[in-house]
């Protein structure tokens, strides 16, 4: 039985997300600890009581969904021998890369909480408020294809683009508002109902290019080292070693689409895993998991008793 571990993405935080870990493991309450000091900032404090308006800020938001999904690795390493290395890939959603990557690993802590801080940040000045939107297409008929000739459509007035392929019945369009608004109605003709999302910033498009010159810059001066477990990439959906293409990646995968069904397909098939294991805040991927794998078993591991029964599996 071949196991990944699985790292969420911006949308999964909440108030109170690892409290009950920071409560039940000393472990845990070191993880929020090093992040509040690489940050200087009480970033675990919000966490644990917001508000939610603060916490959902791009720059918050990213560095402390990666702090919850490092706290139960942590836990699962320290406290119940769990190693990353069990599992034969890592791979997270936008922002859970990064937390893949510390997980295995291949980026210390403190300079993955900088980096999240400084690329939600970064994320946030590439487009002024309101000049972007991202609109879900939803239903049996959103795939990646009716996505892409709504893009299309929209594209004629300004950048439009497919910014999240997550699973069939679920891809996600970014770019200029009025391209988007026009390729949400091009989607509805096309028999998908299309969400226009609540986000800050049209994330993973072509609009974020002066982020990812920001990150380019920033990951130059980073060490990365080779993970010990192989990061499955979002912008490739294939497994990636090498540190110097990890850190091209992760540049591209801010204006890149993140290619999550296709990297969960691959799991599946190539990489022949049969159990997944979301680590950190929610259920999302977890869920998008038992979608794409039919065959597949896919668990969240949020809390203490999540993590003492993963650990006590075979």
């Amino acid at each position: 039985m071949s196991l990944a571990f699985l790292f969420p993405g911006q949308g999964s935080q909440s108030v109170g997300m690892g409290a009950d870990l920071a409560e039940a493991f000393a472990t845990a309450r070191a993880v929020f600890q090093e992040v509040d000091d690489a940050l200087s900032q009480n970033l675990s404090r919000l966490m644990r009581e917001g508000p939610i308006e603060d916490l959902t800020l791009t720059e918050n938001a990213q560095p402390a969904l990666m702090a919850v999904s490092l706290a139960v690795m942590r836990v699962l390493e320290m406290d119940f021998g769990v190693a990353v290395e069990r599992a034969a890939f890592v791979a997270g959603h936008s922002l859970g890369e990064y937390s893949a990557l510390a997980a295995a690993g291949s980026v210390s802590l403190a300079d993955t909480a900088r980096l999240l801080k400084l690329r939600g940040q970064a994320m946030q000045r590439a487009v002024p408020v309101g000049a972007g939107a991202m609109a879900s297409l939803i239903g049996p008929k959103s795939d990646v294809a009716l996505a892409e000739e709504a893009a299309k459509a929209g594209s004629v007035v300004g950048v439009c683009v497919v910014a999240n392929d997550n699973n069939a019945g679920n891809v996600v369009i970014s770019g200029d508002k009025a391209a988007v608004d026009l390729a949400i109605e091009k989607a509805k003709e096309l028999g998908a109902r299309a969400i226009p999302l609540n986000v800050s910033a049209p994330f993973h498009c072509p609009l974020m290019q002066p982020a990812a010159d920001e990150m380019a810059h920033a990951l130059a001066g980073a060490l990365i080292v080779q993970p010990r477990a192989a990061l499955v990439a979002n912008v490739t959906a294939r497994p990636v070693h090498d540190p110097e293409t990890i850190r091209r990646l992760l540049v591209e995968q801010v204006t890149g689409r993140v290619r999550w069904r296709e990297s969960m397909e691959w799991l599946a098939g190539e990489g022949r895993v049969t159990r997944f294991a979301e680590a950190g805040a929610g259920k999302v991927l977890s869920g998008m998991a038992k979608r794409i794998a039919l065959d597949a078993e896919a668990v969240a591991l949020n809390g203490p008793a999540d993590i003492e029964a993963f650990a006590k599996s075979p």
